[in-house]
C-alpha cells in the first residue's frame, strides 16, 4: 500500500516527565488514516532547542507531512516557534496579521494583550497561520511542517483546519478478528497469508484475558472485499 506518509514531533518536557498524558497522537493518527494518511513515525523530545531543530529538520526532509505539537504558548519554556524559524532558516518576529487575531479575542475578553501574550504572535516571517478556534492564538505551516499547540481541544481543532488541504490516499479500511490463540500458534498460518497478500498489512496484537492468551489481529488495506477475504480466511484457519 502507498500512501502519503506523516510524522508527528510531540514536544514537552511534561510528557516525557510523565505529568501529562499525550492524547493528540491517538487523535492524530485516526484523522490521517481517515484521508488515507499513514502516520509513519511520531518522536518525542523535551523542550530543548537543538534537539527539536534537529527532529523537526529529520522529519521533514523524510516524511511528506509533519505535524508538531507543544510550545507555542506565551511562557518562556514555549519555543517551539522560534525553534522552527531556525530549522527553516527563516526570521520570526512579532506579525502584524497574527497580532490582530489576538487584539480582537483579547478585546472581547476584556483582557489585556500583554507582553506574555504577544509571544503568541510570533510567527516566522514565511509560515501561513493556522485557524484557532478555540483560543485564538493561531498555529502557522512552515514549509511541509503543521505547528499546533499541545492542548488537545486546541491541537484538535487546528487539525480539523489542516486535514482538508492535505492530499491523500485512499482511505485505509481496518478489521479486527480476535482469536484465543498464543502467538506462537498463529504466527506461521498469519506469515503465510501476509507474504500472499503483500496489497494488505496485518498485524498480531497479544493479550491476556481472564487467565487466556489471545491476539487480535488487525488487517488493513484500501479495498474491502480484500480485507474482507483476508479476515474470512483467518477465520477458517482460526475458528
Amino acid at each position: 500500500m502507498t500512501h502519503p506518509t506523516a510524522a508527528m514531533l510531540v514536544i514537552g518536557d511534561e510528557i516525557l516527565s510523565g505529568r501529562t498524558r499525550d492524547a493528540n497522537m491517538h487523535h492524530l493518527a485516526g484523522e490521517l488514516t481517515a484521508v488515507g494518511i499513514a502516520l509513519s513515525e511520531v518522536r518525542i523530545v523535551g523542550d530543548e532547542a537543538p534537539v527539536i531543530v534537529e527532529a523537526v529538520r529529520a522529519l521533514a526532509a523524510r516524511y511528506d507531512t509533519v505535524f508538531t505539537s507543544g510550545g507555542i504558548g506565551p511562557t518562556h519554556d514555549d519555543i517551539t516557534a522560534d525553534c522552527m524559524a531556525e530549522a527553516f532558516g527563516q526570521s520570526i518576529d512579532v506579525r502584524d496579521d497574527a497580532r490582530a487575531i489576538l487584539q480582537e479575542h483579547y478585546d472581547k475578553a476584556g483582557t489585556d494583550l500583554n507582553a506574555a501574550r504577544l509571544r503568541m504572535a510570533r510567527i516566522p516571517a514565511r509560515a501561513a497561520l493556522i485557524d484557532n478556534p478555540v483560543s485564538a492564538a493561531p498555529g502557522f505551516t512552515i514549509e511541509n511542517v503543521h505547528v499546533m499547540a499541545g492542548v488537545p481541544s486546541v491541537f484538535r481543532a487546528m487539525v480539523e483546519s489542516v486535514i482538508p488541504t492535505l492530499t491523500g490516499g485512499a482511505p485505509l479500511i481496518s478489521k479486527t478478528l480476535t482469536v484465543f490463540r498464543g502467538e506462537g500458534d498463529i504466527a506461521g498460518p498469519l506469515g503465510a497469508l501476509a507474504q500472499a497478500h503483500p496489497e494488505l498489512s496485518m498485524g498480531s496484537y497479544p493479550f491476556q484475558r481472564d487467565g487466556r492468551y489471545g491476539a487480535n489481529i488487525v488487517v488493513r488495506g484500501v479495498v474491502e472485499a480484500q480485507v474482507d477475504m483476508a479476515i474470512r480466511a483467518l477465520e477458517a484457519e482460526f475458528g
